[in-house]
């Protein structure tokens, strides 16, 4: 068990806290971890792009002209590929990019990461994040200033419950926040900072370890 030191809003210590060496620090699989972001934006694409074929194009039922005589190249349709108008030669047609991933390598890819950053010195925890009743993004501003990371492209992990402060992370720019529950591989990996609370640490160290 590796010791981690824990902030407050202020960027000042208050605790440490014991993290899983099991996650937070094994040698990352980059192999694993670079399958794993493949994979997940593979299945962001939607796959419906289409092209028509010279067969699928309206009109181009006849020769243009005769075969010979007539001093031009032979064509056989206004449809063919070389023609303006026509169809388009292996062109992409809707299917699936859908891919799959082993949930072993699903965990180990997001274990990689988790401890890559913490080597990085790129993981950030926060004994808790509490903005009050209403969203307020001055003071999620004020939170990223007091760790340092306000220039930094950040995502941000906070509790699936946890509305406020996500609508009061979600106007910065180059701030993701997600739900515990959104984190993936290619969601922590993609950032120059990762900054949870140290319940949502021990919420990932459950689900990976």
């Amino acid at each position: 068990m590796a010791k981690f030191d824990v902030l407050d809003m202020n960027g000042k210590k208050v605790s440490t806290v014991e993290l899983s060496d099991a996650v937070f620090g094994i040698t990352p699989n980059e192999k694993v971890m670079h399958a794993a972001v493949v994979n997940f934006l593979a299945n962001q694409r939607q796959g419906t792009q289409s092209t028509k074929t010279r067969s699928e194009v309206s009109g181009g039922g006849r020769k243009p002209w005769r075969q010979k005589g007539t001093g031009r190249a032979r064509q056989g349709s206004i449809r063919a590929t070389q023609w303006v108008g026509g169809g388009v030669p292996f062109g992409p047609t809707p299917r699936s990019h859908y891919k799959r991933t082993n949930k072993k390598e699903i965990k180990l890819a997001m274990r990689s990461v988790l401890s890559g950053k913490l080597a990085d010195g790129e993981l950030f925890l926060v004994d808790s994040i509490d903005f009050g009743d209403e969203p307020k993004t001055k003071k999620a501003k004020a939170l990223l200033e007091s760790l340092g990371i306000a220039d930094k492209r950040v995502t941000v992990v906070v509790g699936n419950d946890d509305i406020v402060e996500m609508i009061s992370f979600r106007n910065l720019p180059n701030v993701r926040v997600l739900g515990v529950n959104e984190a993936n591989t290619h969601n922590l990996i993609d950032n120059g900072a990762l900054l949870m609370t140290e319940a949502v640490a021990k919420t990932l160290e459950e689900a990976l370890v």
